[in-house]
């Protein structure tokens, strides 16, 4: 008798090396807020907080395009054309590579302007800028890793993720220590210590490639202009959602900061440890995404719904522990950090509210990464657009009831919307 397909653990399997590895390149920020916050105190990890929402800006256009381009290359892989998924790296590496260095140039001269226009407290103003101007640097580095890395999962490939990451982010925390804890360098050792590490982990994908994956890496292949444009349908609408939620979330840095250091302590604490949280629910919707993609390439329909039904019901049970995991535990993760007092209160208060809505985000992943596998980017854009405009519209509607338990309640509002649009 033949055996059934498991669906379900097939999506487990493929995307647990990418909780894995998420896990650990949260270490990046967790050890550097692990280690100041102890080292140095709580206005240097407030600084580096401050400066998240504009680091993360140019991260999230990188995980942007490489979402659509790794789709893009699933999809032709089911179709067997590996050829195509060659092209793709020849094709986005140097120009997209030259985009985020002019970027990044800007940002850095210009890093103290765009901090005081976000009303970053001047207690850590200046920290701010030491740790912004210096983690830019390795802005490059991610680039360059997410589309190997992207190119490397639309073939089946989890796994170097993982083990690029566990590299890295061991050197990172041991460099953190020695920046931080013993040489005197406070935040801007500590933003050297990530861009270092970031730098390793591209230098080890870009060599795992060129002996696991020579079907992709070669240097027989040119520049085809025609491979960049068809991209621009896959890449762009991903990139610019997350363009315009980066930018709607340094609007929200500037609501946040309107209530004080504590609230940006406490907030921005807390998110370092959601984000955590949320690895789960994102890379099994990215794991969604992939296989339906293939499935599509491959034209088979029975396995695009067998895909998107076994996805819905995992992320039912993986939000679901979540949920209870971060509602009993969230203040007590949040105190890992070094914060206390009136910060701690309100990060665990933040917790205890945004933790019922984790079910509505997670099914809507799942929904949306379904859509995004099939090829409809466009909506799926649309969507996250359009629950940022309902995000920042309930904080500054709710600011006068809710106080600084606003952010918290304006999230489950936008989570709550983001599942009807997906419906």
């Amino acid at each position: 008798m033949t055996k059934k397909h498991s669906y379900a653990k097939e999506l487990v399997l493929f995307c647990l090396p990418l909780i894995l590895s998420g896990i650990l390149q949260q270490l990046y920020s967790w050890a550097d807020a692990f280690i100041v916050g102890h080292a140095e105190g709580e206005l240097q990890l407030a600084a580096i907080g401050a400066t998240n929402s504009i680091s993360t800006f140019l991260l999230n256009t990188i995980l942007g395009l490489t979402l659509g381009l790794s789709i893009m290359a699933a999809q032709e892989y089911g179709k067997g054309n590996i050829g195509k998924l060659k092209k793709i790296l020849y094709a986005y590496l140097p120009v997209i590579s030259a985009v985020y260095i002019v970027f990044s140039v800007i940002i850095m001269i210009f890093a103290e302007d765009i901090l005081i226009f976000m009303h970053t407290p001047k207690e850590i103003l200046e920290y701010s800028r030491i740790y912004l101007q210096t983690v830019l640097i390795g802005v490059l580095f991610l680039w360059i890793y997410n589309l190997f890395a992207a190119l490397f999962r639309a073939k089946g490939d989890t796994k170097v993720a993982f083990f690029a990451v566990l590299i890295s982010s061991l050197l990172n925390v041991a460099l953190d220590i020695l920046f931080v804890a013993v040489l005197p360098y406070g935040v801007g050792g500590a933003a050297f210590a990530t861009v270092l590490s970031q730098f390793s982990m591209t230098v080890f994908i870009i060599i795992y490639g060129f002996f696991k994956h020579k079907d992709i890496i070669s240097k027989n292949v040119k520049f085809d202009l025609n491979v960049l444009k068809e991209g621009v349908s896959f890449a762009m609408p991903p990139a610019l959602q997350n363009s315009v939620i980066s930018a709607g979330n340094l609007v929200l840095q500037n609501f946040m900061n309107s209530f004080g250091a504590v609230t940006v302590l406490a907030i921005t604490t807390s998110y370092r440890v959601d984000s955590l949280m949320l690895l789960p629910i994102i890379n099994l919707g990215s794991a969604i995404a992939t296989m339906v993609a293939r499935s599509k390439g491959e034209k088979n329909l029975q396995k695009q719904r067998a895909y998107i039904k076994s996805g819905l019901l995992v992320m039912a049970a993986v939000t679901g522990a979540l949920t209870v995991l971060v509602f009993l535990c969230g203040g007590l993760f949040v105190s890992f950090f070094g914060v206390s007092g009136d910060a701690l209160a309100e990060g665990y208060q933040f917790f205890r509210d945004l933790s019922l809505f984790y079910m509505f985000f997670g099914m809507a992943t799942a929904l949306r990464s379904a859509l995004e596998g099939m090829g409809d980017l466009k909506y799926c854009s649309f969507a996250g657009v359009a629950t940022l405009v309902v995000r920042i519209a309930f904080s500054y509607i709710l600011k006068p009831y809710c106080k600084n338990r606003t952010i918290a309640f304006a999230e489950a509002v936008a989570g709550s919307y983001f599942l009807c649009l997906c419906l």
